[in-house]
């Protein structure tokens, strides 16, 4: 429910009906539906029980950096300052170097299926829509189809698994003890429609597995796999995810870094 607002206000936590806050001050019921009722439009607000109240908007997007695991054998991350005003340059330029499956980033097709879709190419639509986040038991490693639940009219997954918590460690560097999908989960997903599947650490398939057949299952699909999540904050349960992967041309366009974000629903 998108509410509209004649001007932005400073507003507290809540709105209640019969009183609306604007700085501290309140406004009487015909004046409040009247702001409400014409203006722009102000979505992240919503309603509950006769109550208004802002929308919580999450970041699981887990950070490029020197310092963050990288997935054995891709390249690793430097950060540095291509100039500085410190030393006497006009503004300050950073450069960044590290491989687009660093952090929390996308799978294209063409990652393990040459000659099909690349990053650039990908649906923006099931990037961004409704999304629900599962909650895998810690004792799991292998996420199998009874771990799934029902997923009637879902098209997008997030499994919050126990690797969520290895982003508190990230000094023991890139760890394969994760857990992950097996294939036959991969199969049940693709037959039932998922447009995006998503995990907590920087694969969705075993380490080392030959042929990578969850990866190929899915991405044969087009169905985009979302890597690297930080679920640590989060409750299971329906969302809004808005993905935003860089968008670049060249090479094999096989994955991308992308800055990620739940938003709770009304």
């Amino acid at each position: 429910m998108a509410l509209r607002l004649q001007t932005l206000y400073a507003v507290s936590e809540l709105i209640y009906a019969e009183n609306i806050y604007f700085s501290g001050r309140s406004l009487e019921p015909a004046a409040a539906r009247s702001r409400l009722d014409s203006g722009i439009e102000f979505p992240d607000w919503q309603t509950r029980n006769g109550i208004i109240s802002r929308m919580e908007i999450y970041d699981i997007t887990v950070a490029v950096s020197e310092t963050v695991p990288i997935y054995s054998g891709d390249p690793s991350v430097t950060v540095s300052a291509a100039s500085s005003m410190a030393n006497g340059d006009t503004a300050n330029v950073s450069e960044i170097r590290f491989g687009v499956h660093t952090g929390t980033h996308v799978d294209a097709p063409n990652h393990f299926i040459d000659g099909t879709r690349r990053v650039h190419e990908l649906d923006p639509h099931k990037l961004v829509g409704p999304c629900r986040v599962v909650a895998v038991p810690e004792d799991v490693m292998a996420i199998e189809p009874e771990h799934v639940g029902d997923l009637s009219g879902v098209e997008r997954v997030l499994f919050k698994t126990r690797n969520s918590e290895f982003w508190s460690e990230p000094e023991r560097g890139f760890r394969k003890d994760f857990t992950y999908i097996t294939p036959e989960t991969a199969r049940l997903l693709a037959e039932k429609g998922i447009v995006l599947v998503g995990i907590d650490y920087l694969s969705i398939e075993k380490s080392g597995s030959p042929g990578h057949p969850v990866h190929v299952t899915l991405l044969e699909k087009e169905i985009v796999i979302l890597e690297g999540l930080d679920l640590r904050r989060i409750e299971p349960g329906d969302y809004e995810l808005i993905c935003l992967p860089l968008k670049y041309e060249g090479a094999g366009g096989d994955g991308a870094p992308a800055r990620t974000f739940l938003r709770t629903l009304v």
